[in-house]
């Protein structure tokens, strides 16, 4: 327990007196996560809102595909990315492998799957009628795909809430493709897995903590943007 505590005054210390070291880790993986979840909702929306308003064939089992990559194991995601970045592999001559650009295609390939799933699920729990009421009063296709945006605006924010957890939170993949080498590649999550390796448990549960109180600050700005005004509702 005393090593638990010890862990958290060092974690409030390293903050406190902003170490270099710490801050350029979280500052990066602040970065290389914020940058994937963006991209992923970027494919995400509108793969999603295809999914859930198109009707063409094949459209279940590419839903199956989604919903089957929203539970991609991180180690596999890594491996994949490593043989296809690899300096003998089919993208080896672009240098990616080891560098934070090779974490971001991993994290993508980790987020975009929930991004997507989640976005077509909130869509398809509206009300079909919805759209046909639209389009019979002269909605164009964009209308009405922002109005059920906007309709479902509380759950396609927490499908960028999950995708961002889903990354924040990642160490598998980020450390094979990434390398965890220090002031290019080393994020929170693998410099944790390191120090408790050297057996640095303090170092590892300051580090913990940090981690920890950088995404709950993420999801909270998130949560009150989702929640919004309650007057409104």
């Amino acid at each position: 327990m005393s090593l638990i505590w010890q862990g958290i005054q060092q974690a409030f210390s390293l903050l406190i007196h902003l170490d270099p070291e710490v801050m350029q880790i979280t500052l990066l993986s602040l970065r290389l996560s914020g940058t994937a979840t963006i991209i992923s909702l970027v494919i995400g929306l509108p793969v999603g809102t295809w999914l859930a308003l198109g009707k063409f064939p094949g459209r279940r089992f590419l839903l199956s595909l989604i919903n089957t990559g929203m539970a991609l194991p991180p180690v596999v995601v890594g491996l994949g990315v490593s043989l296809l970045l690899w300096r003998s592999g089919p993208f080896g001559n672009l240098n990616l492998i080891y560098t934070p650009d090779a974490i971001i295609i991993a994290q993508v390939i980790l987020a975009a799957p929930i991004v997507t799933g989640l976005t077509a699920a909130a869509l398809q729990s509206l009300d079909p009628r919805l759209s046909q009421q639209m389009i019979g009063l002269g909605a164009s296709k964009f209308q009405v795909i922002w109005t059920l945006w906007k309709e479902s605006r509380l759950p396609l924010l927490a499908a960028l809430m999950a995708g961002f957890g889903s990354v924040i939170s990642e160490v598998g993949a980020s450390m094979m493709v990434g390398g965890n080498i220090r002031y290019q590649t080393r994020l929170l999550t693998t410099d944790i897995v390191l120090e408790t390796s050297m057996g640095n448990f303090n170092v590892a549960i300051a580090l913990s903590v940090i981690l920890l109180l950088l995404a709950y600050l993420i999801n909270l700005l998130l949560t009150s943007i989702q929640q919004g005004n309650p007057r409104r509702r």
